[in-house]
């Protein structure tokens, strides 16, 4: 009983530390499952901002099948436009002298626009090229100004979101010098909103899906050719990409599933006040690798 009586500290002292070891490896694996099951935040990343051109399509859809598009697209002749060297350089001079006075405007007078210069505008970015010919993308023009107001609520209420918690102090750092915070008022007095939709794939006659390819790459082209036709006539804009509004602007536009909002466009002339940031743009050199 006294050798037992002088071990029972020491078989105290092992159990202690055979317990402690195994809470220690317990916890350490929960931690570990937690750490693979929580997936790292990354609040920026907008799930209609990724591009579906990778997505799978259903099983049975999957197959090489006729996608609904003609087997054989008759070839016509082309002659291209051709300048002197003296009118390209002229030309290319010009061009680049219109477009690099376009600005991001974000005080926009309530000023009517004609609604033909809009539709011509989008006729222009529809010269778009896109993956296979199949022109994924629409514009939807909003003029009504009891849709554009609800188009600001819903803008602002998730952009407040967004620059509150979403987007972490670097971003909204950064994005103080140009004054710019989740009140957008010139969605209310824009003449017109132009929110273009990326269409991630199409429908075939008889009901299957359509694969978009390079869906997201199609339309950003079209909307840089958007803006370089805003540009062209004397109107002005802001690219807004407001994160985690797609699905309630898509229903309050009853837009399809398979259409997801890329790019949301105020457009109208500047205020007669109007500001811009004083920001200079990168020279050639830094843009421009000659090999």
């Amino acid at each position: 009983m006294a050798v037992f009586s002088s071990l029972t500290p020491v078989f105290i002292a092992i159990i202690c530390v055979l317990i402690g070891v195994i809470m220690k490896k317990t916890n350490g694996e929960k931690q570990k499952h937690d750490t693979k099951s929580k997936h790292p935040s990354r609040p920026w990343v907008d799930e209609d901002l990724k591009d579906g051109t990778g997505h799978p399509l259903e099983e049975e859809e999957s197959e090489e099948e006729w996608q609904g598009l003609e087997e054989n697209v008759a070839h016509v002749p082309f002659t291209g436009e051709r300048y002197s060297e003296a009118e390209m350089i002229e030309k290319s001079q010009t061009f680049y002298e219109l477009l690099n006075k376009r600005r991001s405007v974000r005080f926009l007078s309530d000023e009517p626009v004609p609604r033909e210069v809009i539709d011509n505008v989008i006729r222009t970015a529809g010269t778009s090229p896109s993956g296979a010919h199949t022109e994924p993308w629409t514009f939807v023009v909003v003029q009504d100004p009891y849709l554009k107001h609800k188009i600001r609520e819903i803008v602002e209420e998730e952009e407040e979101i967004n620059y509150k918690k979403r987007m972490g102090d670097r971003w909204v750092n950064d994005l103080k010098r140009l004054r710019t915070n989740w009140i957008k008022e010139y969605l209310d007095t824009a003449p017109y909103l132009i929110l273009i939709f990326k269409q991630v794939y199409g429908r075939l006659p008889n009901g299957k899906k359509k694969t978009h390819y390079y869906n997201e790459i199609s339309v950003s082209i079209a909307c840089g050719i958007l803006l370089a036709a805003l540009q062209n006539v004397g109107l002005y804009t802001v690219t807004s990409t407001p994160l985690n509004c797609g699905p309630q602007l898509r229903v309050l536009l009853q837009r399809p599933a398979n259409e997801k909002l890329l790019l949301l466009l105020p457009v109208g002339y500047p205020k007669k006040d109007a500001t811009v940031p004083a920001l200079t743009r990168k020279p050639l050199e830094d843009i421009m690798v000659a090999m």
